[in-house]
């Protein structure tokens, strides 16, 4: 599902295998398992996480087949994504997003969750396709979305026309910081930001907290999603 690789004070989480990596219980486990090998290991100096994925996808969203075999599923699966996106904000380093491929959905969050998101630019869009596909969004990921893209009419133009955005478009209209021409000058740019932001030699503890001050309302909404809120999906009625 995933490895954690250590290189330096760099560790590079990465989403294994060829498939579209779709967010379910399983996979959100074995995220935040690396993650909190990454919380308990102890450094003598700053560190930095890089996120990454094989294949065609970085995500390719919720695992709405799961999801929908079960009325609870949908619920349980929004919860433990919610919880995912709290752990990347309280992590006591900096985080990139080396998006490797398409995404889309839920995995749109997945990426903005991090600090930084980096994206190839041959190969893959992101997509919000919430719209296209009859489901709504809890506030929890409104809020991330408002955050994170400054320009109203860039968040109008994902949300509300569920438009496709290349890697060129997506930095254009401040969603993500950069693009690069392949996955592997992706990944490159990663580690060199990674490696950049380490040398600063900043506290972790110090910077979760400044970062959690200025996501405090993502996180105000995780925990009121938590006590019951979640995705409602309009056309299957769960």
């Amino acid at each position: 599902m995933c490895t954690l690789e250590k290189r330096g004070s760099l560790y590079i989480l990465t989403l294994t295998g060829p498939g579209e990596h779709r967010l379910n219980p399983t996979l959100i486990d074995a995220i935040q398992s690396a993650l909190r090998r990454v919380k308990a290991e102890p450094t003598t100096s700053s560190s930095a996480l890089i996120t990454t994925a094989q294949g065609k996808f970085f995500s390719n969203g919720f695992d709405l087949a799961w999801a929908q075999s079960i009325q609870s599923n949908l619920l349980l699966m929004s919860q433990k994504s919610q919880s995912l996106i709290h752990d990347l904000i309280t992590l006591p380093m900096p985080t990139i997003a080396a998006i490797s491929g398409h995404v889309s959905a839920a995995g749109v969050f997945l990426a903005l969750s991090h600090d930084y998101v980096l994206m190839r630019k041959d190969r893959g869009f992101l997509y919000m396709s919430e719209l296209d596909i009859g489901m709504t969004i809890p506030a929890v990921y409104i809020a991330l979305l408002e955050s994170k893209i400054g320009e109203p009419m860039a968040r109008r133009q994902m949300l509300l026309r569920a438009a496709k955005l290349t890697a060129k478009e997506a930095v254009e209209r401040g969603v993500i910081d950069a693009a690069y021409d392949s996955v592997d000058e992706t990944i490159r740019a990663a580690v060199e930001l990674g490696e950049e932001l380490v040398k600063r030699k900043w506290d972790g503890h110090v910077y979760a907290q400044n970062r959690m001050v200025i996501l405090r309302e993502v996180l105000d909404k995780l925990e009121f999603d938590e006590t019951g809120g979640g995705i409602t999906n309009t056309k299957s009625k769960l």
